[in-house]
C-alpha cells in the first residue's frame, strides 16, 4: 500500500486543530491529484491498520443466546468500501482533528500507575457522551488536577464534582454515574476497571460504544467496534450498511458483519475526525471531499436537485 492511506492512530502529532479553511484548501489540493471520473478502480491493497503493537482480539459474547440456530447467509459486503476507505485515510493524514489532540487516548496521566490510568480512560469516555472533546479534554483536565481516582471521586461531594466537570453535557447525571461506577468498581473490582464488555457494560453510565473503546485503549484489546454519533451517521451516507440503521447500536452489529477485524480498532479514529472535519452533522463539506463521486448520499442528493430543476 502506498505510504498516503497507511494512516493510524500511530504516527507523529499533529501541533493544534486546522481550521475549517486551511483544511478544504488543503483537501481540494489533494484532490486535484485524484481522478474521480476513472472507469475502474485500482487493484485493492491490504487495507490493514498499522498500530505500533498488535492488538489482543477477543471473542465478546454479550447479547444474550435466544436459543435460535444461526443461518448461514452470504457474506454482504458495501461495492466502494476500500476505495472510500482509502480516501478517508488521505483525507485523515494531517492528524489535525479535534480527536487527534483531545480524544480519550490523551485526557488520562500518562505518568500515573496503570490502574489509575485506566479508570480516567473511562471517565473521560463517560463525559464524553454528547460533549465536544475540546469540553471533555477540559474537564479532565480539572478532575486530573483535583485527583482522578476512585477513592477521590467517592470522597468528593456532589456539588464539587460538578463544578469540577461542569459544562459536559447533562453533567448532573454524569456526577450521578461517576459515584456509582466509582463505588461498583471498588466494591467488585477492587478499584480497578472491568477486563471484559461484559462487566463494563454493567457499569451505571457505560454503553456497548464506551465498553468497546475502553477495552481498545485502557487494555489494549479488540473487542468490538465503538460507534458513536459519527460513525454511525458516515456508516449510513456512505452505504456501509444494507439498509439505514436506526442507532449506533444496529450501525455496531451491522459493521461487525462484515468489516475486517483487524479494522475495527482503526475505523473509530478515522471516522470520528473525518466527521468533525469534513463529512459534518450539517451542511457537509461535499466539495472536497474525495469521496463525492462514489457517496451515495451525495449522488442520492444531486438526483433530487436535478429532478426539482427539471428539464
Amino acid at each position: 500500500m502506498q505510504s498516503r492511506a497507511a494512516v493510524t492512530r500511530s504516527g507523529t502529532q499533529s501541533t493544534g486543530c486546522a481550521p475549517a479553511a486551511s483544511l478544504r484548501s488543503k483537501l481540494t489540493r489533494r484532490r486535484r491529484d485524484v481522478n474521480p471520473a476513472r472507469p475502474k478502480t485500482e487493484p485493492d491493497a491490504p487495507l490493514l491498520s498499522s498500530h505500533g503493537r498488535r492488538r489482543r482480539q477477543l471473542k465478546v459474547e454479550y447479547d444474550k443466546d435466544d436459543g435460535v440456530t444461526p443461518v448461514k447467509t452470504e457474506h454482504w459486503e458495501p461495492l466502494d468500501w476500500k476505495k472510500q476507505l482509502g480516501y478517508i485515510r488521505e483525507m485523515r493524514h494531517s492528524r489535525d482533528a479535534p480527536v487527534d489532540k483531545m480524544g480519550a487516548e490523551k485526557c488520562y496521566d500518562t505518568e500515573a500507575p496503570a490502574q489509575v490510568r485506566r479508570f480516567q480512560v473511562l471517565v473521560s469516555l463517560m463525559l464524553s457522551s454528547q460533549t465536544k472533546d475540546q469540553v471533555t479534554a477540559a474537564a479532565m483536565q480539572k478532575l486530573r488536577a483535583h485527583g482522578c481516582t476512585v477513592e477521590n471521586i467517592l470522597a468528593t461531594d456532589d456539588e464539587t464534582l460538578g463544578k469540577l466537570i461542569y459544562p459536559v453535557g447533562f453533567w448532573r447525571t454524569k456526577v450521578k454515574y461517576l459515584k456509582l461506577t466509582s463505588a461498583m468498581l471498588q466494591k467488585e473490582f477492587g478499584g480497578d476497571i472491568p477486563d471484559s464488555v461484559e462487566g463494563l457494560v454493567r457499569l451505571p453510565g457505560v454503553g456497548p460504544k464506551m465498553a468497546h473503546l475502553a477495552m481498545d485503549i485502557a487494555w489494549d484489546q479488540v473487542s468490538g467496534i465503538g460507534v458513536d454519533t459519527h460513525v454511525h451517521r458516515i456508516s449510513n451516507r456512505l452505504g456501509w450498511l444494507k439498509k439505514p440503521a436506526k442507532n449506533p447500536e444496529e450501525t455496531r452489529k451491522v459493521l461487525e458483519e462484515w468489516l475486517p477485524r483487524e479494522l475495527w480498532s482503526e475505523i473509530n479514529w478515522l471516522l470520528v475526525g473525518f466527521g468533525q472535519q469534513v463529512c459534518l452533522p450539517v451542511n457537509p463539506l461535499c466539495s472536497v471531499c474525495l469521496n463525492q463521486h462514489s457517496c451515495p448520499s451525495l449522488q442520492g442528493l444531486s438526483h433530487h436537485i436535478l429532478q426539482l430543476l427539471g428539464p
